[in-house]
């Protein structure tokens, strides 16, 4: 699953989609593959895997349009934004296939390994994609491969998107979509899910308005930054559930990338933090600090203190975010089985916490969210 995908849902049915989907298959040549269903997520995507007379095998998207709110048109106001919905306010892409075959585009044209796209209708929400395999970073180290080498290959990915600066408006194949940025709108969206659903989850937190004003105030001035830093293609859900390993490919080709489409401009560290607060699996201190060494030998130019400044700070918001969603899933969606990444991620916020800029926040924190909360 990827964090932050769980977008407001339509709960009206779509008619007729398995018709639609057999004969969206048929047309494209596809018609006498066996189809296998994939595990999902907590999105509104379906994955199948089709195996085909050959031998060979691909991938089956199936995201009926119908059941994401709006995504946010690029001139839209605040304002707008919120009345559109939760898609909009995030800058989130409503699973749009035209958006995973423009985003796929651009990253293969980088030398990096998404998916290709062999066959695709975006207005009925159907795609047929390369198989990039089941060997994800996850399962792997699960298995016993050691996962240094994989955050290495990992982080050089990430450098290698970083090393350009992205178009505003990503096009591939007839598929055009607007690399918007991820604004202050977008990152206030963020930190609010916290404050908003963890006290229904934890019926021990109280916040009143003095609480969430407080809350507010220290964050925007993070918030500024991350605007502010916004500079490069952004993934957004860039870790160990979402990267295969392709160990026949050279360099940062090797990392398979998947759940891209809500890719966004974004300050460096946003995916960094994704990668090394991974909610699913631990991510050691010395894990963590090794990767983040490894970025700066291959992006020396960055600025090491800033840099390191804002992945405490952002990283920090992008974790509250996490709790924030987890909370709903569990809340609004019948979903317990997310309660137990929580401790997880507080472990990963201390770390950030432990940086002395971050003082006011911690204060919070501890003042307004006791420890039984936190478990």
């Amino acid at each position: 699953m990827a964090p932050g995908k769980d977008a407001s849902l339509s709960l009206a049915p779509v008619p007729h989609r398995d018709a639609e989907k057999a004969g969206f298959l048929r047309a494209h040549g596809f018609g006498a593959a066996v189809r296998e269903p994939l595990s999902g997520d907590a999105s509104t995507r379906a994955y199948e895997r089709l195996r085909l007379p050959t031998g060979a095998s691909l991938i089956f998207m199936d995201q009926p349009p119908a059941l994401e709110s709006a995504p946010c048109p690029p001139d839209a106001t605040p304002a707008e934004r919120t009345a559109a919905g939760y898609n909009a306010l995030a800058r989130l892409a409503a699973g749009r296939v035209d958006a995973f075959i423009a985003t796929a585009g651009w990253l293969r044209a980088q030398g990096l390994s998404a998916p290709a796209v062999l066959a695709s209708d975006a207005a009925r929400g159907l795609a047929v994609l390369e198989d990039l395999g089941d060997d994800l970073f996850a399962r792997l180290i699960e298995a016993g491969q050691a996962e240094a080498p994989l955050y290495d290959d990992a982080v050089a990915a990430l450098a290698r998107m970083h090393a350009v600066s992205p178009p505003d408006v990503l096009a591939y194949d007839g598929a055009v979509w607007p690399l918007l940025t991820y604004d202050e709108t977008a990152l206030a969206t963020a930190e609010r899910l916290f404050v908003e659903w963890l006290p229904r989850l934890k019926p021990e937190i109280a916040l009143g308005p003095d609480a969430v004003a407080e809350w507010e105030a220290i964050w925007g001035p993070i918030r500024a930054r991350g605007a502010a830093g916004a500079s490069v293609f952004c993934h957004r859900d860039y870790h160990a559930e979402n990267l295969i390993w392709l160990p026949d490919r050279q360099g940062a080709a090797r990392v398979g990338l998947l759940d891209f489409q809500d890719a966004l401009r974004a300050h460096p560290v946003w995916d960094l933090s994704m990668l090394l607060h991974d909610a699913r699996r631990d991510v050691s201190a010395d894990l963590e600090t090794h990767a983040l060494e490894r970025y700066f030998r291959l992006r020396p130019e960055a600025d090491r203190a800033q840099m390191l400044a804002d992945y405490h700070a952002l990283g920090a918001l992008n974790i509250v975010r996490i709790i924030g969603i987890f909370a709903r899933l569990v809340t609004r969606d019948g979903k317990p089985r997310y309660a137990s990444f929580l401790p997880r991620l507080w472990g990963y916020l201390d770390r950030c916490l432990a940086d002395p800029a971050l003082a006011d926040l911690k204060a919070w924190l501890d003042r307004h969210i006791p420890a039984e909360a936190r478990a």
